[in-house]
């Protein structure tokens, strides 16, 4: 009896932690895994059929290069395209923080001023509908070729996103939760760091995850105009020359600077609010379920 006591002891601690683990536990490191797993095999797939098309099909080069031809492209074209990628990201990033800078304490005063808003909104939703390739020449014509330019543009094309979705999410919050406040003796600056800034920012990363991959399209486009360095600039040139490996190689490169971007946003986004909903429901399709 003492030995099968013994035994069972032994076992309960060199596979209790492994048989008590919940199901959801053990297949959450797999769950994430797959995911990723999944993602890369379709885009290798994708890759390879590329390949295989553009050869078995003898197309052209300046028709559709392959992958290989695109990746020797980005390689002897390396030092170009870096200094290329440098300046737009600082567009991206200049007009972007911008945008969040201005855009954010303008909703604060369009919800908190019904007269301002009255004013002001109607002029902005009118800024919103003129497409912003038409006012890229008109800001080169005053500010010229260099990064205000296309700063501007970026900054354009970030604003309302964000401007609507922090809107949405101050009005959001719940009333009863402000009037428990005021209650409590809270003024309105109280009822704003406790009630209305919580409800919002979920909505305010909602607008600046949209913002941030619409900043690439806005720098690009104000390089389309006017510029003599960038991404935009080699696009239009590469296009010109009909080069299409670097075509492809910059459009690469533009795509992975876009991903990169918003998952940082992400990342920050997780870092601000990990209690909400979204984050939770986020973790639990990662993870998977702990039952």
């Amino acid at each position: 009896m003492t030995q099968t006591a013994t035994a069972a002891t032994s076992l309960a601690v060199d596979g209790g932690s492994a048989a008590s683990r919940p199901p959801g536990a053990r297949r959450s490191l797999f769950a994430r895994h797959s995911r990723w797993i999944i993602t890369l095999f379709v885009g290798v797939l994708v890759l390879v059929v590329w390949q295989l098309v553009a050869v078995l099909f003898d197309l052209p080069t300046y028709v559709l290069p392959t992958p290989v031809d695109a990746a020797e492209a980005l390689w002897a074209n390396r030092q170009e395209l870096w200094a290329a990628t440098l300046v737009t990201t600082g567009e991206v990033l200049a007009g972007f923080s911008i945008a969040v800078v201005v855009s954010i304490p303008v909703a604060m005063l369009l919800v908190s001023f019904r007269w301002f808003e009255t004013v002001v909104y109607p002029f902005l939703v009118l800024l919103q509908t003129v497409p912003k390739i038409a006012l890229a020449p008109l800001f080169v014509v005053w500010f010229g070729f260099g990064f205000l330019p296309k700063v501007l543009v970026t900054f354009l094309i970030c604003f309302f996103p964000i401007l609507l979705d922090t809107m949405t999410g101050l009005r959001s919050s719940n009333p009863d939760m402000a009037s428990l406040v005021r209650s409590m003796g809270g003024g309105k600056w109280s009822i704003f760091r406790k009630v209305q800034l919580p409800a919002a920012l979920p909505h305010v990363f909602a607008g600046v995850k949209v913002a941030i991959t619409l900043a690439v399209v806005g720098a690009v486009v104000g390089e389309f105009v006017g510029a003599t360095q960038g991404l935009g600039y080699l696009l239009l040139r590469a296009n010109a020359n009909l080069d299409t490996p670097v075509l492809f190689a910059a459009i690469a490169i533009l795509t992975v600077l876009g991903l990169v971007l918003y998952y940082a946003v992400s990342l920050v986004e997780r870092l601000v609010i990990p209690w909400h909903v979204s984050q939770r429901a986020e973790g639990a399709t990662t993870t998977g379920p702990a039952v």
